[in-house]
């Protein structure tokens, strides 16, 4: 199993140089890593390439970008991981035991791993645990979440639709069509700057909000209007 790891990137310089050299021990284990940047102004495109890693232009919106991130990739299981996000130590074997499902006769779809927010609140704690109590029970998963597929069943759900929020929403529907997720209790570390920046209940308030406003239909431009 190749592993092709997929960072959607968007003036990230300050996050990438750190990502990339946590990604190393992956690489060195024969994992490809892809940058898919959106039109960066910050150096990021540059900061790839320097690492060593490849680099694809996208145009700008993270569905679109990690959809031209992996039709580059050579890789037969998919990683999507955000500029800000750590995995686990082993996470490659972790997915590829997952996938081939620990010696079961069938290989499972997809999948995705617990989190942890990284920052002072103690409420990001809360937020994570329940972000991955929900993913458990309702078989969605997040981008924070560090989502991965085959690529056969990436192909299968169409990828990522190319709608300006809620991407991973709609493509965990798609592909719970063909499996429920593997969900791996080992953790990635995301950050919790958002939170943070924009305060802790009334980011969680802006969330639900706008899950509650998906679930009955509302445009997914108009939600990324209400979102920034």
């Amino acid at each position: 199993m190749q592993l092709s790891v997929i960072i959607p990137v968007l003036n990230e310089a300050a996050s990438l140089p750190g990502l990339l050299e946590h990604l190393a021990p992956l690489r060195a284990g024969g994992a490809e890593v892809i940058v898919a940047d959106g039109g960066s102004g910050d150096g990021s495109p540059q900061l790839a390439s320097r690492a060593g890693v490849r680099l694809v232009a996208a145009g700008r919106g993270r569905a679109r970008q990690m959809n031209a991130g992996a039709a580059a990739a050579s890789g037969d299981v998919l990683l999507f991981l955000h500029a800000d996000t750590i995995l686990p130590i082993l996470a490659g074997q972790a997915i590829e035991a997952a996938i081939r499902g620990g010696g079961r006769a069938t290989e499972r779809a997809w999948g995705r791993f617990d989190v942890r927010i990284d920052g002072r609140p103690f409420m990001l704690r809360v937020i994570a645990a329940l972000m991955n109590w929900r993913s458990r029970l309702t078989g969605i998963a997040t981008g924070d979440q560090a989502m991965f597929v085959t690529r056969r069943a990436f192909e299968a759900a169409g990828g990522f639709p190319e709608q300006p929020l809620m991407e991973d929403i709609e493509l965990s529907k798609r592909l719970r069509a063909l499996s429920r997720p593997i969900c791996l209790a080992e953790r990635v570390t995301t950050s919790g700057r958002r939170w943070e920046a924009n305060g802790v209940w009334r980011t969680i308030w802006l969330m639900w909000r706008l899950r509650w406003a998906y679930w009955r239909g509302v445009d997914a431009a108009e939600l990324a209007r209400l979102y920034r």
